[in-house]
């Protein structure tokens, strides 16, 4: 069984890296300076361990792999790239392959299964940061992280197990569940705090705002009928796999959408975060006025070429009054 980590950037590089080092057979497809760093030194994941030197073979689009009936591909892009990524995977000749969605978001799966009958979710709970090429870095103990995996929409089968079992030796935390999707749509109440931050800046207090952003997200979800897990800090299993611990020479940035402007990458994944909300909310008549503010303030941000940590605290709380 040979793993496909499609998109190496933090999540996708502390996966790959972690799983090389376990002596599992990993292909990345990464593009820009992350490829060329690790076709030419391989990839440094720094943690708790130290500095480890993985390597593998990566190259720049599905087209380069000759794809195996066993493989199992992961998709670790954002979720404005995984339409593309799809359409690159079926062009390349993959069919029946598991693919396991370890993004965040709810909507990831639906178009993959649009695409391949073998769809997985995966619940990604791994505080990493990509900022300089051919470097990641993890900032718990004594897990990497921790990740729910199921089939979609529902069940468990052989290619939840496998991944699990490769995950574990690569010292991931992994949890089969029969209804993955209710932890993923908790991971999305979590998530829609990210753009939040990722305006304020690492280290400005915004817990307000982001809670009444999950305030209504959680409002819109019950309103739908949509069942969700609380896998925040309630969940016990963080203070047993995930106890954060500092790395000497490295800086935790903040979450996905703080690292996408801190790199400049031109998009950040807010569409399919709090724009989720929002859609959500619109089919099922219920208003969703904050998480509304903050999706057009993400395509702002972007637009006007903003960092992170470009707005005040006073700014952010104006901006989201209208």
């Amino acid at each position: 069984m040979r793993i496909i980590v499609y998109g190496v950037g933090a999540i996708g590089g502390v996966v790959a890296a972690a799983l090389a080092l376990a002596g599992r057979e990993v292909v990345g497809i990464a593009r820009g300076g992350m490829l060329d760093a690790i076709r030419k030194d391989g990839l440094s994941l720094r943690s708790s361990r130290g500095a480890e030197q993985a390597t593998f073979e990566c190259v720049g689009r599905p087209s380069e792999i000759e794809f195996r009936p066993d493989d199992l591909i992961m998709l670790t892009m954002k979720g404005q790239d995984t339409g593309a990524a799809l359409h690159a995977l079926r062009d390349a000749g993959v069919r029946e392959q598991a693919i396991f969605c370890c993004q965040n978001g709810t909507e990831n799966e639906r178009q993959a299964l649009r695409l391949f009958p073998n769809v997985h979710g995966v619940t990604v709970m791994m505080p990493a940061t990509y900022i300089q090429p051919g470097r990641v870095a993890i900032f718990v103990e004594p897990r990497f992280g921790m990740f729910d995996i199921g089939r979609y929409p529902g069940g468990i089968d052989d290619a939840d197990r496998a991944f699990a079992e490769a995950l574990e030796a690569a010292n991931v935390a992994a949890f089969p569940m029969e209804d993955v999707m209710t932890s993923k749509f908790g991971k999305l109440i979590l998530n829609l705090g990210n753009i939040v931050q990722a305006a304020a800046g690492t280290g400005v207090d915004t817990s307000a705002i982001s809670k009444r952003a999950r305030e209504e997200g959680r409002a819109v979800l019950d309103g739908a009928g949509i069942a969700y897990l609380d896998i925040g800090d309630n969940d016990p299993r963080r203070d047993e796999y995930m106890r954060s611990v500092k790395l000497e020479g490295e800086t935790y940035v903040g979450g996905s959408t703080t690292q996408s402007l801190t790199r400049g990458t031109g998009t950040v994944e807010t569409d399919y975060l709090n724009g989720e909300i929002s859609l959500i909310g619109r089919l099922h008549g219920i208003p969703t006025p904050i998480n509304d503010r903050l999706t057009v303030l993400s395509a702002e941000l972007v637009g006007g070429g903003k960092g992170a940590g470009s707005m005040s605290l006073e700014e952010l709380e104006a901006y989201i009054q209208g």
